[in-house]
């Protein structure tokens, strides 16, 4: 974050861009904004250019009111849709699983906590640059450092299987943390050691956690589940499970629902932060307009974590009723043509 050594004068700032992003109903703009509170559309142009928020920011922002110990640490990527706009930063294209296709956009990658009392927030967060030569897994474990060396300490992670490569679990493992990863119906265990075959040959139950070796890492729990009568596999580990017991069920679940959380953080992203509208073409623009949508997302979690509101779309639905409801006051007796031209009686 930038440092200021004298008073600010800007005109926009981080806290009014946040506000519009959760208040403005339908397509967020700098120029939209400058309309709705009477500023110039080019000072909010250069907060953008002038900002440096950083993932660092989100953190300390958001450990005050977490509890740092224990809690899940949940891993996942979503892109978004930049359809007509090949020469905005970090737009290239990129597998969706909302479209089921390759489509253009920005995939951004979430590390998302769940602490012990059941509060949710992003803690890290990447945008994906070819210019990085990175993977998504290097972002990850990249990430996950960093976490670790501003005091989260997460008890599990949890991923698609994406992340589930052994380069990961290791790392997981190395650093304390337990895991529950979906994997490929290809994927190769051992429920005899030795004796190796693909997870959906393995003759294991639905719903109940079956120990297997992984080779080359160890032993693990693995999940046969059913979703959307498709056949679904996760493998588990805890590093204070003793070998010969499968991790129960009850831990699967329970982490199940945790990643499952940073499926509503991005519909909510989208829905109501308004991640998805920028169209910048300088780079740290757009990583500050990813970093405010972002930081709208806390503010909701925050304001429901604190009883202000029921849900993340509360805001944007109620925030018009009584300006709604003063239009129709005001002008419903005042339409012309309504009582100019009564209807014939109609006969019963």
């Amino acid at each position: 974050m930038r440092i200021l050594s004298k008073p600010s004068t800007a005109t926009c700032t981080l806290p009014m861009y946040v506000s519009y992003l959760l208040a403005e109903p339908k397509r967020a703009s700098c120029v939209r904004l400058g309309e709705t509170i009477s500023i110039s559309h080019d000072s909010i142009t250069r907060m953008l250019n002038r900002e440096n928020y950083t993932p660092r920011d989100l953190f300390i922002e958001v450990k005050d009111e977490i509890v740092l110990t224990g809690g899940t640490v949940s891993v996942d990527d979503a892109v978004l849709d930049k359809p007509y706009s090949k020469l905005i930063p970090f737009v290239q294209n990129f597998w969706s699983g909302k479209h089921h296709r390759v489509v253009l956009g920005a995939n951004l990658i979430t590390l998302f906590y769940t602490d012990t009392n059941g509060v949710r927030v992003p803690v890290n967060f990447r945008l994906y640059d070819p210019a990085d030569h990175k993977t998504k897994n290097d972002y990850f474990r990249e990430m996950v450092t960093e976490v670790l060396s501003w005091g989260l300490k997460p008890a599990w992670v949890t991923g698609d299987s994406w992340y589930s490569g052994l380069e990961n679990l290791k790392f997981i493992k190395n650093n304390g943390m337990g895991f529950l990863f979906a994997i490929k119906q290809n994927r190769i265990l051992s429920q005899t050691r030795g004796k190796n075959t693909a997870a959906a040959y393995l003759n294991i139950p639905i719903q109940i956690g079956t120990e297997v070796y992984l080779p080359k890492f160890g032993y693990v729990t693995v999940y046969r589940t059913y979703f959307k009568n498709e056949v679904r596999h996760y493998i588990g580990y805890s590093p204070n499970q003793p070998q010969g017991t499968p991790l129960p069920i009850s831990v699967f679940e329970t982490l199940h629902s945790h990643h499952y959380a940073i499926e509503q953080y991005h519909r909510i992203l989208k829905q109501v932060c308004h991640i998805e509208h920028f169209s910048m073409r300088n780079k740290t623009a757009v990583s500050n307009h990813i970093f405010c949508a972002i930081f709208a997302y806390v503010q909701l979690e925050m304001a429901k974590v604190k009883n202000i509101i029921s849900n993340a779309y509360e805001i944007q639905r109620t925030l018009f009723f009584e300006v709604v409801a003063k239009f129709i006051q005001t002008h419903a007796t005042q339409m012309p043509f309504i009582n100019a031209h009564p209807r014939p009686a109609v006969n019963a």
